[in-house]
This record gives C-alpha cells, sequence and structure tokens, in this order.
C-alpha cells in the first residue's frame, strides 16, 4: 500500500467542500483512505494517526491545502488529479436565475422586513459584517468563530446601547420565535424561554423539555465567552431582561459553564428582580451564589430540563407537582457489562461533536471516578490532554473544538473524524467504554446512524479480534419532528449495540459506571 500527497500552498477551500471531495475521493477504486484538509497542526496529527503524512507535508503551514491518498501506487496520481477536478468543479458558480444578494447591504435592501443577520464566513471578516448588521439595525447571530476579545465586547456593547441582541461570537444555535438558527431542532412553542452560552446546551435543555411536552417561547445564543469577566455577561443579562419583560415566558432557564464570580453575581441579581422562576445551570457550578424564591439551582442540563419543565406545568395547573429525574436506561446492567470486560480495560473515552455535552459528561464523571478526566476542554487546565489526537486514562474529548474544525466541517455535520478516533479507541486494550453523543436537528448531518452505526459494528468487531468486548454507550439529542427522524436514529444504533440513553447525562453516569473498577 502506497501514500501520495499533492500540496495546494495558499489555496483555501470551505470546509463542507473539503468534506465531499474527500468522500468521492474515498469511493474511488482501489482508494483506501483520503483526507483533504488545510495542514493545521491538529490535521497533521490526524493524518499521521490515520498513517497518511509524509514527510513533506510536515514543513507546510495551516493556509496550505493537503490531499492525500493512499492504495496501490498506480492508482495514486489519477487519485490525486480527480482530487484537484473535484475540487474546481465544487467551486463552480451554478446559475439559477435566482437573485442571490453579494453584499449584505444588498440583502437589506432586497429584505426591507428583515431583523436578524446570521452571519458565518472566516473569522478575520466576522466582526465587520456584525458591525454592517448593527449599524442596519439588525439583530446579529454570530457563527463564526476566531473573533477578538476586544470586538466582541465592543459589538455587545453597542448592540445593548441600541436595544439589539449580539449573539455570538461562536453562537451555533437560537431559536427565535419559533424560527430555528443554525443547529437547532423543531420543537414546540411553550412557556419556558432558555438564555444559553452553550449551542448545544441550548438544544439539549431545549429537546429534553420537548420529551416532557414541554415548549419554549424563545432560545437565546450568546456566544462561549460571554459570562467571561471581561465581557461581563452583556448578552445574557440582554437575553434574561427580555425574556423577563416578555409575556409568554413565565419560565426561565440560564445555561453556561461556570461563569466568572462577579458575573454570576451580576446575572443571578437581574435574575431576582424578576417574579419569574429561574432555573440556573452553570453547569458544575456553585449553588449557593444567592439565595431566592425564584431561582433554582442545578449542575447539569438535564436537571435544568426536568426542573423547567416541573416549574412550567406546575404554573399551568396552579399546583406543585414533584417530578424526579429517569432512571439510566440500562443502568443496572453496568455491573454485568463490566464483568465481561478484561482486567486491561480500565478507562472510559468520550468523543464528543457537542462541546457543552462534553463538558457535562465531565462534570459527571468527577464526582463519580476516582481517576481524573483528562480532555482538550477540560474542567480544570490541570487536567488538560497533552496531546488532543492521542488518548490517555479516561479522556473526554471536544471534537467541535476549533484545533479540530479550522480546515474540516463541524462533527455535527462530518462523522468522519469521530470515526477515525473511535477506530483508534477500539484497538486500545485499556479501554473500557466509549461515549458518544449524538446531535440532530437543522445542519447537522441528515442521517448520522447510518454512518455511525456501522462504523460501531466494525470498532466492536476490531475489539472482537482481539478478545475484548467493547461496550459503546450514547445519547441523541433530538425530537421527533427533527428530519433525521429521532427514533429511526435510536433503532439504528441499538440494533449496531450501542446503549442509547435518555439524555446525555444518564449516558455519562452509564458509562463511567461501566467503567468503574468497583460496581
Amino acid at each position: 500500500m502506497a501514500i501520495k500527497t499533492l500540496i495546494k500552498r495558499s489555496e483555501y477551500h470551505d470546509s463542507v467542500t473539503l468534506m465531499l471531495v474527500a468522500r468521492e475521493l474515498s469511493r474511488l477504486p482501489g482508494v483506501s483512505d483520503a483526507a483533504v484538509v488545510m495542514a493545521t497542526e491538529a490535521n497533521k496529527g490526524l493524518l499521521k494517526n490515520a498513517g497518511l503524512l509524509t514527510l513533506e507535508v510536515e514543513s507546510i503551514t495551516a493556509n496550505d491545502l493537503v490531499i492525500a491518498v493512499s492504495g496501490p501506487l498506480e492508482i495514486l496520481d489519477t487519485a490525486l488529479a480527480e482530487a484537484e477536478k473535484l475540487l474546481s468543479g465544487k467551486q463552480a458558480v451554478i446559475k439559477t436565475g435566482e437573485f442571490h444578494p453579494k453584499t449584505l447591504r444588498s440583502a437589506v435592501r432586497a429584505n426591507p422586513n428583515a431583523n436578524i443577520a446570521v452571519i458565518s464566513v472566516a473569522g478575520r471578516y466576522a466582526a465587520a459584517e456584525a458591525w454592517d448588521a448593527l449599524h442596519y439595525g439588525l439583530h446579529v447571530l454570530l457563527f463564526s468563530d476566531n473573533v477578538s476579545l476586544e470586538d466582541e465586547i465592543a459589538l455587545k456593547r453597542y448592540a445593548v446601547e441600541h436595544g439589539l441582541l449580539m449573539m455570538g461570537p461562536g453562537a451555533g444555535t437560537a431559536i427565535l420565535n419559533g424560527v430555528a438558527l443554525g443547529f437547532a431542532n423543531v420543537l414546540p412553542m411553550g412557556p419556558v424561554g432558555i438564555v444559553s452560552a452553550a449551542g448545544t446546551g441550548l438544544q439539549e435543555v431545549s429537546t429534553l423539555l420537548a420529551k416532557q411536552g414541554v415548549g419554549i417561547s424563545q432560545g437565546i445564543g450568546t456566544g462561549g465567552r460571554d459570562l467571561r469577566e471581561e465581557v461581563g455577561g452583556l448578552m445574557m443579562l440582554a437575553g434574561l431582561r427580555a425574556l423577563q419583560d416578555d409575556p409568554a415566558t413565565r419560565v426561565i432557564i440560564l445555561v453556561s459553564k461556570p461563569p466568572a464570580l462577579s458575573v454570576a453575581r451580576t446575572v443571578l441579581d437581574q435574575a431576582a428582580l424578576g417574579d419569574k422562576l429561574t432555573v440556573v445551570c452553570f453547569l458544575g457550578g456553585d449553588r449557593t451564589l444567592k439565595v431566592s424564591e425564584t431561582l433554582r439551582f442545578t449542575s447539569t442540563l438535564e436537571e435544568a430540563a426536568f426542573l423547567g419543565a416541573q416549574e412550567a406545568m406546575a404554573t399551568d395547573r396552579g399546583e406543585t407537582k414533584q417530578r424526579s429525574l429517569p432512571t439510566n436506561k440500562g443502568g443496572e446492567h453496568a455491573p454485568v457489562v463490566h464483568s465481561r470486560l478484561q482486567p486491561g480495560q480500565r478507562f472510559l473515552r468520550g468523543l464528543f461533536s457537542g462541546g457543552t455535552l462534553c463538558y457535562e459528561a465531565q462534570v459527571i464523571w468527577h464526582n463519580l471516578l476516582p481517576d481524573p478526566v483528562l480532555s482538550n476542554a477540560p474542567l480544570d487546565e490541570v487536567n488538560r490532554l497533552p496531546d488532543s489526537t492521542r488518548s490517555q486514562g479516561h479522556t473526554a474529548v471536544d471534537l467541535g473544538e476549533e484545533e479540530f474544525t479550522v480546515g474540516r466541517p463541524h462533527p455535527m455535520i462530518d462523522n468522519d473524524l469521530r470515526i477515525r478516533r473511535l477506530f483508534q479507541e477500539a484497538r486500545d486494550p485499556e479501554v473500557a467504554v466509549v461515549m458518544l453523543d449524538v446531535v440532530l436537528g437543522y445542519g447537522a448531518h441528515p442521517d448520522p446512524a447510518s454512518e455511525l452505526a456501522p462504523a460501531v459494528r466494525r470498532a466492536r468487531e476490531i475489539a472482537r479480534e482481539s478478545g475484548r468486548e467493547l461496550p459503546v454507550v450514547a445519547s441523541v439529542t433530538g425530537t421527533e419532528g427533527d428530519p433525521q427522524g429521532m427514533t429511526r436514529q435510536v433503532c439504528m444504533l441499538e440494533e449496531a449495540g450501542v446503549a442509547v440513553c435518555e439524555s446525555n447525562a444518564a449516558a455519562s453516569r452509564l458509562a463511567g459506571r461501566i467503567a468503574m473498577r468497583d460496581v
């Protein structure tokens, strides 16, 4: 088997184009593997782990494009030529006769009633586009990241002064007046309003509400840095005030990783001023920051959703109704599964597409496991994974972190990176259990289980070939209304041997108990 690479200096294509070209290359007769990526350090590490890294690639920069193929030597030149042809073809402009504005100004002129701009461009251009949108009086969902903290602060201050929402940078999800923006799910309208500094956190909470028959009034994303001390929670506060004034919102849920202490106090002071029950989920954070009859504190997304639903239904009925969290699906079987493991199988490995889901899992594992969990997005910097491309001990990897998404699509769209990592974990004799999150909805992969289920089967075969069992646990964030079909996705995963749980928290508990030495 031979490997050949083609380097395109200073050539840029969007990540979806690179994904589609790589997929088509992989389908060519004789090609055993293919990658089409920007030459970031993380991508070089991934190429090395896949056996596709050559010496010439090691010295190039993140601005360069790499096309790598493996297979019989006689087909490689043809495959690389086909890659160039595919890249050229993907860039072709299809003329449909439909008007497509080329600038924000022309878009505003063509749509004078529009009141929001969704911006997804390379980070170095994103702030300028956001300023233009705000100056046109538009709310902004800034999907792009790689925006400086100084730009974020200035944009948000301007937005607050002018009564506008400036969601982001890095705001992947919002649901405004029933309209889903970015990664979001098909949800019923209802009495619960959510302000979240975490996209997948908003998705997990809103879909868990929907599974209990409770809808949302608004879902406002703020971007992950909003509750840092420098930013001051500007958009969390703006969203909170908007929901406090909104007659359709009767219960409010706030979601974030632990904020700066001064920002947390400011947000909670504002929450306590309102007369609406407010559920506060600062993941794993301090529950004792403020005492108020209108505040409820939770440490997981699951708790926040169930408490929010309880309060919403109690408000509807004018009564208090106690509800308990669901038990782990199959949790009672954790000791049985553990007993089938070999003595050397000791560690859990979480492969996440959702950063907040990765964080919630770590919160649960911190309280469940005696040993630390390493991560590229750790609870504490002391537990940072030295090399994000290789697991070590208990590991939780956020594959949606910027180091993995520069030059390749987000893992909610493209399963390739996670499948490669799954096979890597399957070959590790120390792995006791693998956990996956599967996120459905608009913008996500149209049929993730169609790729993940066969990959799980193959991963378990790899383990069995070495005399080991490989338990795989998963959660599915979504609703029955999502275009992927939640029941169908769950069934496909279960048929592949995956233990699918009702929530990310439940899956985390189950995976943790399987990995425990004493169960």
